[in-house]
């Protein structure tokens, strides 16, 4: 199993590329089964999530192709991919596959769109906490499927053949559970209205890709959206948005660091809860051209709270990553975890390299110290993951990340990004 090694102490300066959001991507794959002409993807990150869902469609009977050649973008990471299901092979979505994902239940709403029936084996993913799917079954429940669980399946089916326009009310924010029953509703009869929806970025995205295949949408970006469904959707051609969590993990990376980093290509528009902490906490962070730059001046970050919430507020895919900035800031800095309950696995490895960490139910007590020690850690989930190679960036000696497939899952090309701009960061093999 590969492992990353780190030797800190070095400054980050210089241009750091910001690839295509793979939580907004994986939706957008989706896409692909509610028409039966192509969907083209420009900008699709390179990650293991994405072969997973490629595979996952495969045997749904997407054709998934690799236009990157015959289209190369040198201004954008990433893929070209072109994904055709001129007819659907399979409505079932196996456990091999489910299992080492959480996004593929997105299939589910699609198929029970375009071929009534669907059977989606209970997702897995990173373990940070229940995560349960009832959001999106109690959802497609309202819209006419007939839905039950068996021997760790969704077996869902349309009775009536088609899905029916229905108001839904979601009795708590659910990104997973919008993006499924938008696309469902897309094909629906009727309309639609989706009540305290997500509005993530990825969820406006996913709303643009289906308004080019002909969706007929309003409200993305609010808490409530009105689908009109329509007969049959075509073929479009959309763009991935950047990813706001590689642009913050980054962003706090330069800061860790010390450095002056321009993460080109990054919105700062989709990360306005994470800069207003920055800057609290004494990080310069200015817009520019083409993205933004990221400047601090070695040990000049200072101590501040921050409190996970639904967007637009700071995203609980960043809290693990600023737990890490705050290890070594000036004072003290109070984090609250209030969407994942099991979230807080990285404090332990964080610990062992030196932090001063205090856990008390859904909240820790950062008080940061002079500096931290490289050790031997263990990744735990994706973002844990990436919190303990910043962690690295900054501490005395070498620093090893065991289980780093985690990272393969969510971060493109990582080890090359950071050394490019100084960092003293490699790979290190099964063989080595």
């Amino acid at each position: 199993m590969d492992r990353i090694r780190i030797r800190g102490g070095n400054r980050l300066t210089g241009r750091l590329p910001i690839s295509g959001s793979k939580n907004a991507a994986l939706p957008l794959m989706a896409t692909a089964l509610l028409t039966d002409e192509p969907v083209t993807l420009t900008g699709v990150p390179r990650l293991a999530d994405i072969r997973t869902m490629s595979a996952l469609l495969g045997q749904h009977g997407v054709e998934i192709v690799d236009r990157s050649v015959q289209e190369p973008d040198e201004d954008r990471l990433g893929a070209v991919l072109e994904l055709a299901a001129p007819k659907i092979l399979s409505t079932t979505a196996p456990y091999d596959i489910v299992r080492k994902m959480r996004a593929s239940v997105l299939v589910l709403g699609p198929l029970l769109a375009r071929c009534g029936k669907a059977e989606v084996s209970l997702p897995g993913g990173c373990a940070i906490g229940t995560r349960p799917v009832d959001l999106h079954i109690s959802g497609l429940e309202a819209m006419g499927a007939e839905v039950s669980i068996d021997q760790g399946y969704i077996h869902a089916s349309v009775p009536a053949g088609r899905l029916k326009g229905a108001r839904v009310v979601f009795p708590k924010v659910s990104v997973g559970a919008t993006e499924n029953l938008l696309m469902a509703a897309a094909l629906a009869d009727g309309e639609t209205v989706l009540v305290n929806a997500a509005r993530e970025p990825e969820i406006v995205d996913l709303g643009l890709c289906l308004q080019a295949m002909g969706a007929r949408i309003e409200g993305l970006g609010t808490d409530t959206i009105h689908v009109q469904g329509v007969d049959r959707l075509s073929a479009a051609r959309h763009p991935v948005i950047p990813d706001r969590i590689e642009t913050g993990t980054y962003a706090m990376a330069a800061a860790i660091a010390g450095g002056d980093v321009l993460l080109q290509g990054a919105r700062i528009d989709t990360l306005q809860a994470m800069v207003d902490i920055l800057r609290r906490a004494g990080i310069a962070v200015t817009e520019e051209p083409d993205g933004f730059r990221v400047a601090c001046a070695p040990g000049s970050v200072k101590g501040v709270d921050a409190m996970t919430e639904p967007y637009p507020g700071f995203p609980t895919d960043l809290q693990a990553q600023f737990m890490a900035l705050m290890c070594t800031a000036s004072g003290a800095s109070m984090i609250t975890e209030t969407i994942f309950e099991n979230r807080f696995m990285h404090v332990p490895e964080l610990m062992r390299m030196g932090a001063d960490i205090t856990v008390h139910q859904s909240s820790v007590l950062v008080r940061g110290v002079e500096s931290l020690t490289g050790a031997q850690v263990m990744a735990t989930d994706l973002r844990a993951s990436v919190s303990l190679v910043l962690a690295g960036l900054m501490a005395r000696g070498e620093t090893i990340v065991n289980r780093v497939y985690h990272l393969d899952r969510g971060y493109e090309e990582l080890e090359r990004k950071l050394s490019a701009c100084g960092a003293d960061i490699e790979r290190i093999a099964d063989d080595e």
